[in-house]
């Protein structure tokens, strides 16, 4: 008998971004990757989209793509972040989901409840909200509608599957402790999680008339992929599968399904090197390795549509076992990390962002007649703007009415309705908490909205909120009660015209791109843009000028008038370094904390641009001409034993630090470079190089060898000792001279590209990748 095996991914990742940029600023727990995101894309998505398999050896043996393999859903606001930083793997995941559609029919991705918000908890506009935007964001990303939808932590009711299949939702996947009872040939069986039957798809029979069909995964086995070392061995995780299945199939008969579900960050961010246990299990699947074979949700129940009904506990989820009560009150549930405290201040924090909610939806409902044609359909299509910005336009021409000012105040609204549902994801109440960055990113996103009303026509919430925040306590008595917590941490984050024209002018600077008077220059984040129009530049005294902001879609205003000095201050001779304890704006002064936030997040982009501006000196040396730049060249290309032993004991100045990561490239590439010097030169990278330092430099290689693999000549040239497109043995010298300055050095991404272009034509530098 063969059973079928479904394992399914979970891929959500809160949203981090700040609400005035809609860029995630740096995360300092997150190191060596700027911030949480990133580092779970390191360590967990990327990974699964080129999964390794090697041999008894270790040796390197298959990569494939486990989005091909599993089921799984990616939270929309993290695919947003993706789209950005790493298309590359949404690419993958789409991929992915085409090819499981043209092997099975049916593909494997499935939508995801668009904020990750708690479902029964939400509004009945809420509902249709999330459910709607998560298709919406769907459509754009996998060209397709979605069979199936993930419920944020399975929490589940009625009205929640109402507002699913409303939508055209086929199936969810939820815990087997959630189901009540069964109805076989017309009699209802109470079950429990030991006694249902979950190798079959169940109906449930809604009051509107609908159905849902309901999946349930296997608690045990998934439990322990989650928690325990299931994926220590990729044979033992197989093993495991293989006992349950048929355990399962001499319970049931026919041909049932095995159902697995886990996050995603399980593979890799949880359990290091969890995704090649995957791997291995997935080439057991698809090969039908002790019949047993891979597919998806929909595929199955396509083949096998339900024949009995379900009846769940309501409201219900996976992770609390008193309902959803993790998400309003003390129930008990949390992490587990700090015994002895209390989670009473869940409802107070709920309590004060429902009544946020409350006046964005009261607001939203009187000023939106001014501005739409139908304000509430208005807001429902909103979520193709949000997948796809470049509908703006069509969007906006669609729905508003009025003039320009009123087409502003119309994306205040809507970007108001959308930053409050964000203050609603899940993670806020998760933990133990409120003095934790979730609860405070939810606050954050609440300030948003709230200043949004306020800006559009309405009510300043400011007080009310955060006397409702007074009764979140905090178990730590140092952090004080929300509002304590709200007035410390969030309202510092706040931008107003004075800090973004602040950020736009020390970036636009720390680039190179500050306009000539009489000019203009853009500076874009992802949520909003500043344009300068200088009066006066003057780089070591004053600057001052007008900006227009305009922030999604709107503009905030013009003629914002701003003033800078900046002294020329240098770090080394000739190379100006923005001065951001002597930067200062006279354009609306607000106090020490404000202005310590606003240097924070100079502080988050200065470093990587000066970065940026550095690798240039050295990729266009040849086309330098101002003599300070030549210089600094020179001094880093003399790569002399003197030099090195000189500083191999000694602090290095902080200069040095920014041109640091860029001698391991040329110690690769140089012929003049002895192995002498390269030993030298890794005993000082040990002793002195940071860990962001560390990994820019071996960022830099990766991008000279993958510059070499791709022949493109516009990066190749930029080092003088280029090697010869396809000379394969001089591609290994590189790789082992890396090796030898920096040991601990990823190869991932260059494994990917020989592995896609062919191992045949690169034999020599495979094997030293690791290739069998």
């Amino acid at each position: 008998m063969t059973v079928s095996l479904c394992i399914h991914g979970h891929f959500y990742q809160p949203p981090r971004e700040d609400p005035w940029l809609g860029r995630i600023l740096i995360e300092a727990s997150a190191a060596p990757m700027r911030h949480w995101n990133e580092r779970i894309l390191r360590e967990s998505y990327a990974p699964l989209a080129w999964a390794r398999r090697l041999d008894g050896e270790g040796k390197l043996v298959d990569i494939l793509n486990a989005y091909e393999w599993i089921s799984f859903n990616a939270g929309p606001t993290l695919l947003q972040w993706m789209r950005r930083a790493a298309p590359e793997v949404v690419s993958r995941m789409r991929e992915g989901d085409t090819h499981s559609k043209i092997r099975w029919g049916y593909g494997n991705a499935m939508a995801q409840i668009y904020h990750h918000i708690i479902m029964p908890l939400a509004t009945a506009r809420d509902r249709e909200l999330e459910a709607r935007w998560a298709i919406d964001d769907f459509r754009f990303h996998f060209g397709r509608d979605p069979e199936g939808m993930w419920l944020s932590e399975c929490a589940v009711d009625t009205p929640s599957l109402e507002s699913l299949a409303a939508h055209g939702i086929r199936f969810v996947i939820l815990a087997p402790r959630q189901a009540k009872a069964v109805i076989m040939s017309g009699r209802t069986i109470p079950v429990h999680e030991g006694s249902l039957n979950i190798g079959e798809p169940y109906s449930l029979s809604l009051p509107s008339g609908a159905s849902m069909t309901v999946i349930f995964y296997h608690g045990g086995l998934s439990q322990g992929i989650a928690f325990e070392r299931l994926l220590h061995n990729g044979e033992s995780f197989w093993n495991r599968i293989v006992g349950e299945a048929g355990a399962l199939a001499s319970s049931t008969g026919g041909g049932p399904l095995l159902t697995l579900a886990t996050d995603g960050e399980t593979y890799g961010h949880h359990f290091t090197f969890g995704e090649m246990a995957l791997a291995y299990v997935l080439a057991q699947g698809y090969s039908k390795r002790d019949n047993i074979r891979l597919t998806n949700p929909a595929a199955y129940i396509a083949a096998h549509p339900p024949v009995h009904e379900v009846i769940l506990h309501e409201p219900s989820s996976w992770s609390c076992v008193h309902g959803i009560e993790r998400w309003r009150s003390n129930c008990g549930c949390s992490d587990g990390g700090h015994g002895g405290w209390n989670q009473q201040w869940r409802g107070p924090l709920r309590a004060a962002l429902d009544l946020m909610r409350a006046a964005v939806d009261a607001h939203f409902a009187l000023a939106g007649k001014e501005c739409f044609s139908d304000a509430e359909a208005a807001l429902a299509a909103y979520g193709e703007v949000l997948a796809d910005p470049a509908k703006s336009e069509d969007f906006a021409a669609a729905w508003f009415t009025g003039s320009t000012d009123d087409h502003d105040r119309a994306w205040r609204l809507l970007s108001m309705q959308e930053q409050s549902l964000a203050a609603f994801a899940s993670c806020a109440w998760f933990f133990d908490d409120i003095a934790r960055i979730e609860p405070e990113n939810a606050m954050t996103f609440a300030l948003r909205a709230m200043e949004l009303l306020r800006s559009s026509g309405g009510p300043d919430l400011t007080l009310p909120v955060m006397k409702e925040l007074e009764k979140a306590v905090s178990n730590q008595p140092e952090s004080g009660n929300g509002a304590a917590v709200f007035e410390r941490e969030v309202l510092p984050r706040q931008d107003d015209a004075a800090t973004l024209c602040l950020l736009a002018y020390l970036l636009l600077d720390s680039e190179g791109g500050l306009p000539a008077p009489g000019d203009s220059a853009v500076y874009l984040w992802p949520g909003v843009s500043v344009e300068l129009f200088p009066e006066v530049m003057e780089h070591d005294s004053h600057s001052h000028g007008s900006a227009v902001i305009r922030a999604n879609h709107e503009r905030m205003g013009v003629n914002h008038i701003w003033r800078m000095t900046l002294p020329g201050k240098v770090a080394f001779p000739g190379i100006p370094l923005i001065s951001l304890a002597d930067a200062e704006m006279f354009v609306r002064r607000r106090g020490a904390d404000e202005e310590t936030e606003v240097r924070r997040k100079v502080r988050d982009f200065a470093r990587p641009l000066r970065d940026w501006l550095l690798s240039q000196v050295l990729r266009n040396r040849e086309r330098v001409r101002r003599p300070e730049m030549q210089a600094v060249a020179a001094h880093v290309l003399s790569l002399t034993d003197t030099w090195i032993e000189s500083q191999h004991n000694v602090p290095v100045p902080e200069y040095w630090l920014g041109f640091m990561p860029y001698l391991p490239v040329e110690a690769m590439c140089s012929e003049a470079v002895t192995d002498k010097q390269r030993v030298q030169l890794k005993a000082l990278c040990d002793l002195h190089l940071p860990s962001r330092e560390r990994a820019l430099a071996a960022s830099l290689i990766r991008e000279h060898v993958l510059a070499e693999i791709d022949d493109d000549a516009g990066v190749g040239a930029a080092v003088q000792h280029s090697v010869q497109a396809g000379d394969d043995s001089s591609l290994a010298l590189w790789v082992r001279r890396a090796r030898s300055m920096m040991p601990d050095m990823d190869w991932w991404a260059v494994q990917n590209r020989v592995w896609e272009r062919g191992l045949k034509r690169y034999p020599i530098l495979a094997k030293e990748l690791g290739f069998r």
